[in-house]
């Protein structure tokens, strides 16, 4: 019994719950202790950096009102409803892609700057276009200065992983009848010896032929004859199926087949059966066609002055570039991929670094952004819950949801959408992209897939020229 004058005696709780802000290690101590730990994920706003503490505390603050109204207005643009309408000769379609001329991924870079796969495309496509006998040929011309390379994204047009593209070769035509915008992608190449995995020998340059003289001709009566493919209606499709339309894409390519197959069976063209063959094995098949659309999106919503939302984000295998709306490229170094699976014999000591213009998939709701409704992305990361994480990591640097991508596997929740440059530079969490994977030098194409982190960088130096140039 404690008598009045007496303290009440101090004793220890039995049962210790604990909830720990920012360091992990902590977390993890008392987890191996089992001991029940709540983690909050807490880290110093902007990694600290006075000069972007200050700009994020304007962009967030008095300027953030006028920043948010243009960026609703993007993430309106980014949900209209693009159709391909047929396919076309790049260089009758496309602007500035003239007969000397060559469309790479990325932002811009010169031949000497090139990674050898994206060399090593670029040599198909100049024996594909006629311009040398050889591939040693073509090269010795790429250096000479006679061909002049030009960034595909400056040029309403998207390309995927290390494709180069020539003005002789097909392309999709895709219009965005809301935003008032056309952008262009090429037919995709399919698996093995194909340029766009850094592949140029015979079988690789013959690919780029077929594509041209026989899938393309093929495809536009088919177009035709359909009157064109809501591909982003057909890409949602896919999504309740599993697809993140980017690094799994059957699902959706399953569905433009079977709504592509009245016209083709009624082709008149003497390679129909041809072209079927190559459309009926290659499951990436709507992956340009999706590039494309989400192009026309984001090239509307570029035109909206003032927002914090990136409208271009594309790798050339040296530098990794964004922009915002029609501002100058910002880049940064391109990364290496390290959520990767590697088929046996390879790894990351030979891979290349992150490579082409498909992270535009990204950009509205696709890709990594739906990696936890898609089993396939798991495999890479670790499982399911991993997949989940990247899926939260893109709704936190996100200003809006998709209308158009729903997540069945989550609860029908609808897809992060519209990446922030502020959110991205105060929590230093960066977007993730779904990709595939090349070796680094010897031209045997892709070794793996896999998801890779975009540097903080590019998107740091964004948001300080955001608040530079907003009132």
């Amino acid at each position: 019994m404690t008598r009045p004058d007496q303290a009440p005696a101090i004793r220890l709780p039995n049962e210790v719950r604990v909830i720990n802000v920012g360091l992990p290690l902590f977390a993890d101590a008392l987890r191996n202790q089992h001991t029940p730990v709540t983690d909050v994920d807490w880290r110093i706003p902007a990694g600290g950096d006075e000069q972007l503490v200050a700009a994020l505390t304007r962009l967030l603050g008095p300027k953030a009102a006028r920043i948010d109204a243009a960026n609703a207005r993007v993430l309106n643009r980014l949900n209209a409803s693009p159709i391909v309408r047929t396919v076309e000769r790049a260089g009758d379609v496309i602007e500035g892609l003239d007969e000397r001329s060559l469309l790479h991924c990325g932002p811009p870079i010169t031949w000497d700057d090139m990674i050898d796969p994206l060399r090593r495309s670029a040599t198909a496509a100049i024996v594909s276009e006629g311009w040398a006998d050889d591939v040693e040929a073509a090269a010795m011309l790429a250096s000479s200065g006679e061909v002049t390379f030009k960034p595909a994204n400056e040029h309403r047009t998207v390309v995927p992983m290390a494709t180069i593209l020539g003005p002789s070769a097909p392309v999709y035509v895709v219009e965005n009848p809301t935003g008032g915008t056309t952008a262009f992608s090429s037919i995709n190449q399919g698996a093995g010896d194909a340029p766009w995995f850094g592949v140029n020998n015979d079988a690789a340059i013959e690919r780029l032929n077929l594509i041209r003289d026989a899938v393309a001709p093929v495809l536009a009566h088919a177009l035709a004859r359909h009157g064109g493919i809501d591909i982003l209606s057909l890409a949602a499709q896919g999504v309740t199926m599993a697809d993140d339309v980017h690094m799994r894409i059957q699902a959706t390519t399953n569905l433009l087949l079977r709504d592509l197959l009245p016209a083709l069976v009624r082709s008149s063209h003497p390679l129909t059966a041809v072209a079927a063959d190559f459309l009926s094995g290659n499951p990436l098949t709507t992956l340009t066609m999706a590039m494309a659309a989400a192009k026309t999106l984001v090239d509307a919503a570029a035109q909206v002055e003032g927002a914090s939302i990136v409208t271009t984000m594309a790798r050339n295998g040296t530098g990794f570039g964004i922009k915002l709306g029609n501002q100058p490229w910002v880049v940064s170094e391109a990364q290496p991929i390290k959520s990767a699976l590697f088929r046996p014999g390879f790894g990351p000591d030979v891979a290349a670094p992150d490579i082409g213009d498909s992270a535009v998939l990204e950009l509205i709701g696709l890709g990594a952004a739906v990696a936890g409704n898609t089993p396939a992305a798991a495999t890479f990361v670790g499982g399911p819950a991993a997949a989940l994480e990247i899926t939260e990591d893109m709704r936190c640097i996100s200003a809006g949801e998709s209308e158009r991508f729903r997540m069945p596997y989550l609860g029908d929740r609808r897809a992060p959408m519209g990446l922030d440059v502020r959110r991205i530079a105060e929590l230093s969490i960066t977007p993730v992209i779904s990709t595939g994977i090349v070796h680094a030098t010897d031209g045997i194409g892709q070794i793996g897939a896999g998801l890779a982190r975009a540097p903080l960088a590019c998107f740091v130096q964004a948001t300080l020229e955001l608040d530079e140039r907003t009132a």
